[in-house]
This record gives structure tokens, sequence and C-alpha cells, in this order.
């Protein structure tokens, strides 16, 4: 009885994997490594060099600063989500048995899921970054950062009537990388850089639970509360390559090697009714691969005259190495492998800085990203689509060695839709229950704001 129901809750509270969910960029990355681009949109991230940032932007670039400098800052996420024509239900069928092993009943149900839509379930969230590039002579320089390139969490009400597919998800990854970069020429650049990486994801589901035979319970479907836990850490790398073919034109390439995480942590399933029947609180370990996917980026910074500058950058992520969900457990073996079927995703942005005065640079951009979720897996833990994002922004330099960066980005998305079912079925107190299914359906509009501000100091 404990086993299969230890099975139960954890594949409850994995199969979502999702550590993903709202975030600034397809899937559940996060743009927001720095200010001074987010004002343009990200449009030049591989090619325009303005600050420290450039060591995340493109490593190569470090060696065309003038100086040491370290960069500092964060923005602030703001997301609002509206959820309507809800509809949630369980069906299934209690099959009762005498003790032996002898079947005396089946019963059929089905009942909707009772419970609110408040939407806004992403609370506000600081993403913050730190950089120091060093340029030791006019060829080779250092540099290093700390920031975070992926992560999300969603946090639904308690009665959400989407509780049983999931309610709460939670995601930190954050990236140390130390990076080199080396000038052979006017014209040519390289860089590369280690990444070391930490991630820890907690994923919470009220798991419908069928038990008969029992004049306790009413109704007949009672819930459990399912979490998991676990963090990992791994390496990774990132590499880089600026092309100036003449002064005013730079072209950056940039690409960031994939990260393999096994998380590995506990889990716990509770309830009154668990109390109830002698079971108390059910533990156990959980072990989960997660790979982030491998990235490109490539941009292009044209310099129109002494105050314009336009940009370009176009990039992608090889989102199809999320296929699938495959959990397993030290006493269960295989868990759980559900199929997500991500599809490669791309994003184009543009935008354009002009320097008004000596010391003011006035920005401005636009991104369309489009998401690698599929209509027929999207859950509510991932309940987003394509996006376009406007961005406006400014650089404020009182002295030489100090600006000050601040953007605002808008984010809105196509209205989607989550269609989501459920199965659930294990034997408790002696007697078997057949598989409870739980549908979930609902239309989904999102929205978000960023608000950054970042300091550059100069050596």
């Amino acid at each position: 009885m404990h086993n299969n129901f230890k099975k139960l809750t954890l594949v409850a509270a994995v199969a979502a994997v999702a550590f993903a969910s709202q975030a600034n960029a397809g899937g559940y990355q996060i743009n927001e490594q720095s200010v001074s681009g987010q004002g343009y949109g990200h449009a030049g991230r591989s090619s325009n060099i303005n600050d420290a940032t450039i060591v995340y932007g493109n490593p190569a670039g470090m060696s065309f600063l003038d100086r040491a400098q370290i960069t500092a800052g964060g923005t602030f996420l703001s997301v609002d989500t509206d959820i309507s024509n809800v509809s949630a239900s369980r069906t299934g069928a209690l099959v009762n048995t005498d003790g032996a092993g002898g079947v005396t009943g089946i019963t059929p149900f089905g009942s909707s899921v009772v419970g609110t839509n408040d939407g806004d379930m992403v609370p506000g969230t600081l993403v913050p970054f730190a950089f120091y590039a060093h340029p030791v002579n006019e060829r080779l320089a250092f540099g290093f950062g700390v920031y975070a390139p992926f992560g999300s969490k969603t946090e639904y009400e308690d009665s959400s009537q989407g509780r049983n597919q999931g309610n709460y998800t939670e995601l930190k990854v954050v990236t140390a990388q130390p990076t080199v970069s080396y000038r052979f020429n006017e014209q040519w650049s390289v860089g590369a850089g280690v990444t070391y990486n930490q991630v820890e994801g907690e994923l919470r589901r009220q798991v419908p639970v069928s038990v008969p035979g029992n004049p306790l319970l009413d109704p007949l479907v009672t819930e459990v509360d399912s979490r998991v836990e676990g963090d990992d850490e791994a390496w990774g790398y990132n590499l880089g390559v600026i092309y100036q073919p003449v002064p005013e034109t730079t072209l950056g390439l940039t690409y960031r090697s994939k990260v393999d995480f096994n998380l590995e942590g506990n889990f716990t399933a509770s309830s009154p009714v668990l109390d109830q029947l002698g079971i108390g609180t059910v533990t156990d370990t959980a072990a989960l691969d997660l790979t982030t996917p491998e990235t490109v980026n490539f941009s292009l910074t044209q310099q129109m005259s002494d105050n314009l500058k336009l940009m370009f950058g176009a990039s992608w992520a090889r989102w199809s190495r999320f296929d699938q969900i495959l959990v397993t457990g030290d006493e269960r073996g295989q868990i759980t492998n559900e199929q997500q079927n991500y599809s490669n995703a791309w994003a184009f942005s543009t935008g354009g800085e002009y320097q008004l005065t000596q010391t003011l640079a006035l920005r401005a951009g636009v991104t369309l990203d489009f998401t690698p979720t599929q209509d027929s897996t999207r859950s509510v833990r991932i309940p987003s689509d394509d996006r376009r994002i406007f961005s406006i922004g400014a650089g404020w330099s009182p002295t030489p060695d100090l600006t000050l960066d601040v953007a605002y980005s808008y984010l809105t998305e196509r209205s989607t839709q989550v269609d989501q079912t459920k199965t659930d079925s294990f034997t408790v107190a002696g007697q078997s229950t057949a598989p409870v299914t739980s549908n979930y359906s609902a239309d989904y509009k999102n929205q978000a704001h960023g608000i950054g501000a970042q300091l550059t100091y100069r050596f």
C-alpha cells in the first residue's frame, strides 16, 4: 500500500517538470543580464559593446573595452495574468473489494472541480547580475560574471481550479562565469568562458485521490498535498567571436552550451485523510534529469552617424532537448515518462541608440519571441505563447568613469489556452481505485512589465 501511494505522489509532484513557467524569454529562459541592453531590446547582445555586461553578451567583446570596469544591477519583473472560460472536472470509478481481493461493486462518479481563478500567479521578482571586465593589454582581457540564465516561479492560490494539475513551481539557476578574450587584430576577436551552474527547484500539486469504503470521507474524491524539492550543480561553457569589417560595422556571434542537471532531493505527501487512515506523511527520494538548451545569438551593430547606431539580433534555442519528463525513484525505478515535445524556437529583435548629449544616450527596441511550447502539451505551469516586447531606456554618464542605465520593457503575449488532463490511480487501505482523471481547460492572457537599473564604474 505504501509503495503504491509513493508511486502516485511522486508522479504527481514532478509530472510537470516544469521547473518552468513565466519568464521574459521563451520557455523558462531569462534575458535580464544587462539593463543597457534591455533598453534596445537586446538587439545588439553579441555586437554592441557598452560595458562589462558584454561578458555575458559576447566574451569576445571584452577585448574592445579600453579599461577595467564593473557593472552591477537588476531588473524587477511584474507579471499580470487573466484566466477566463475555465472548466474543471474529475471522473472515475470506485472499485470496492471484500478485503480478500474480490470485487464487490463498481461505482462510477463524475463531478466538477470547485475553485477560484484569481490569475496573477507570478510574484514580482528581482533578477540581479554583476560583471567585471579587465583588459590586460590591447589584445588580451579577462572577465567574470554572476547572473541568472534560467528561472521562474508561479504560485496559484490554494483554491485554484487548476490545483490538480499544479499550483506551485519554482526554479532558480545561478551561474558564475570566468571568461577570457583575445583580439587578433583590428577586425577579429574571440572569447570563451566556463560556467558553473547551481539549480534549485520546487514543485507542488494537489493530487485527487478516491478512497472508497470509508464513511468518514466525503466527498469520494479528496486531495493530497504533494511536494518535491531538488537541487544540483553542473558545468557548461560559452564561445564568442566578433568581426569588424569596417570601424562602423560590428558583427557578433555567441554560442552557449547546454547544461545537464540531475536534480536529487525529497518529496512529501500529506493530508488529513492520510492521517485518518493511519498512513501519515509519506516521504521518499526523487531524481529528475533536466537539460537547459544550448543557444546561439547573432547580432549586428551599425554606426549610422556620430550620434546614432542601429542594431539587429536573432537568437535560436534548442528547446527540442526538452522532449520528455523522466522521473526515477530509489524504490520504483522509472516513475513517470511524460512527453513534452518542445520545439526549437527563434527570437528576433531590432533597436537603436541615440547619443542626445555627451552625457545622455536614449534607447528603444522591439523583440518578437516565439514560444517552444506546443498546444497539445501546454500546462498550468507554463501557460505562455508567442511574445512581443517593447523597450525603452537611457544611459547617463555624469563623469567618464560612471554610467547609470535605466530601462523599461512591456511584454504582451498572444492569448492562449491550456487544455490539460491528468490521471492518477493507486491502492489504499486494502481497496483499489480505478483511475481518477482530472480535466482542466482555461484561456490565459499574460502581460509583464520589467523595470531595470544598473551602475557601471570604470577604473
